[in-house]
C-alpha cells in the first residue's frame, strides 16, 4: 500500500510537469498594459510577464521565458491564478504564496479569501532552498510590474 504523502508528492510532480510541458497563457499579449522582465541571476532563468489590467483587474496574462521546470511551471500557475483577480487580490495571493515558500517552519495559513489551489504543488520546493528563487521569479516580477498601481 502506498503512503499518502508519496501519493501527494507524485500528484504534485504531475501538476508541475503538466504546467511545464503544457504551459498556460504562454505567449506575448498585444494588449498588455504592463510588461516586465525578471531574471534569476543565480541560475539564468528569465521570465517576461505581460499583463492586461483594466479597471483594477487583471483581464489577461501572458508570459515567455527560459528556465527550469520549476520557474516555468510557476509562471504558468501564476497566469492561471491571477486572471480575473483584482490587483489587491493578486498582491495578497502573491504575498501568501511567497510566505509559504519562505517560511522556515510549517506552512502559514492562507488569509481568508485566498485560494492557493494548484500552487500548493510547489510547496515541496521549500526543501531545496536554491530552487525557491526559481519558483518565485514570476511572482516577484508580477509584484514589481503592478507596483505602480498602488
Amino acid at each position: 500500500m502506498s503512503h499518502p504523502e508519496a501519493i501527494t508528492d507524485d500528484l504534485y510532480r504531475e501538476i508541475i510537469l503538466d504546467h511545464y510541458t503544457c504551459p498556460r497563457h504562454k505567449g506575448r499579449l498585444e494588449t498588455a498594459t504592463h510588461r516586465l522582465e525578471g531574471v534569476n541571476p543565480s541560475c539564468g532563468d528569465t521570465v517576461e510577464l505581460d499583463l492586461e489590467v483594466r479597471e483594477g483587474r487583471v483581464v489577461e496574462v501572458g508570459f515567455v521565458g527560459e528556465g527550469c521546470s520549476i520557474s516555468m511551471a510557476s509562471a504558468s500557475m501564476l497566469a492561471e491564478a491571477v486572471r480575473g483577480q483584482t490587483l489587491d487580490q493578486v498582491r495578497l495571493l502573491a504575498e501568501t504564496f511567497k510566505a509559504r515558500l519562505l517560511t522556515k517552519s510549517g506552512i502559514p495559513e492562507s488569509p481568508a479569501g485566498v485560494e492557493i489551489g494548484e500552487l500548493e504543488a510547489l510547496d515541496g520546493v521549500r526543501a531545496y532552498p536554491v530552487r525557491i528563487k526559481c519558483a518565485l521569479l514570476a511572482w516577484n516580477t508580477l509584484l514589481e510590474a503592478i507596483e505602480s498601481e498602488r
